[in-house]
């Protein structure tokens, strides 16, 4: 485990390495408030599995900073006593200085989504991340291609990255995993998943680094275990837990009409989510 100076977050180097070897994925859980947190660290301490907390940069906006989500995730850590390694991963950072920003708070891991830009500058930005990182024990993901989204319905060919380029990437960055676009869409997929997995197999095999499948929600479990065995370690998890939170959340205000406290209100929602994480931390063969 490494730990960050006085920090009790640990980077991703370590689970997820160990993941890549021993055949499973770890999950990453995008969190949007202090409850949530708290509900993703409690399963996932009850289950014994390692966990990266995924913070979006419209996540902290809404949480009030960095700094805010930071002191509140090792917080958690602190007071519900967690024996597992937490990792707090910023999630689709959009700048070099959003990514530094992030640093400086504390966060454990970050991502530098510079994938919408030419390879070369992709590049650029990347060595810039890795360059601050590195020096101060943060691991750093990055993305190649485009992983698809709701505005662009299933992705489009012209949006998968390909082995040459993730191979050059690697070399040019240093970066500690990467998220190769193969198929898959943030949100709900319309229409059926249709992953890469040659592609994916192919990235795995000449590359030593962990990969990371983006957009976790709607691939039918054969498909996740099948990406899995093709070198994917780490999966992100956002818009699943949205759903199952606010139907469980929406039955409850149906059937009481005068509740109006907000702690219950939210709370309606934990033991969805929690069922749920088991199940993705089952299908993912975390333990």
């Amino acid at each position: 485990m490494i730990i960050l100076g006085d920090s009790m977050l640990v980077n991703s180097k370590n689970m997820l390495e160990k993941a890549r070897l021993g055949g499973y994925a770890i999950p990453h859980f995008n969190i949007n408030n202090l409850e949530w947190a708290k509900y993703i660290l409690e399963e996932c301490e009850a289950l014994k599995v390692p966990v990266i907390l995924g913070v979006s940069e419209g996540a902290k906006r809404y949480m009030g900073g960095y700094h805010v989500i930071s002191y509140f995730v090792q917080g958690l850590i602190k007071d519900l006593n967690l024996t597992i390694p937490v990792c707090l991963h910023l999630d689709h950072g959009s700048s070099v200085e959003s990514c530094k920003e992030a640093i400086d708070a504390g966060f454990s891991s970050v991502m530098i989504d510079a994938s919408k830009y030419s390879l070369e500058e992709n590049i650029k930005m990347t060595q810039e991340v890795v360059t601050y990182a590195h020096p101060r024990g943060v691991t750093v993901e990055a993305e190649l291609g485009r992983v698809g989204g709701e505005e662009d319905g299933m992705a489009d060919a012209v949006y998968y990255a390909k082995l040459e380029e993730c191979i050059f990437f690697s070399q040019q960055t240093g970066i500690d995993s990467l998220a190769p676009a193969l198929g898959s869409v943030h949100g709900f997929y319309k229409g059926e998943p249709h992953l890469q997995f040659e592609t994916m197999k192919a990235i795995r095999d000449k590359l030593s680094i962990p990969l990371v499948l983006h957009g976790g929600t709607g691939i039918p479990s054969d498909q996740i275990k099948k990406a899995i065995s093709c070198g994917i370690t780490k999966i992100n998890v956002n818009t699943d837990l949205q759903s199952v939170w606010s139907n469980a959340v929406r039955e409850y205000l149906d059937n009481d009409k005068l509740v109006y406290d907000p702690r219950k209100v939210i709370g309606s929602g934990e033991r969805a989510l929690k069922e749920r994480i088991q199940e993705m931390v089952s299908m993912f063969g975390t333990r």
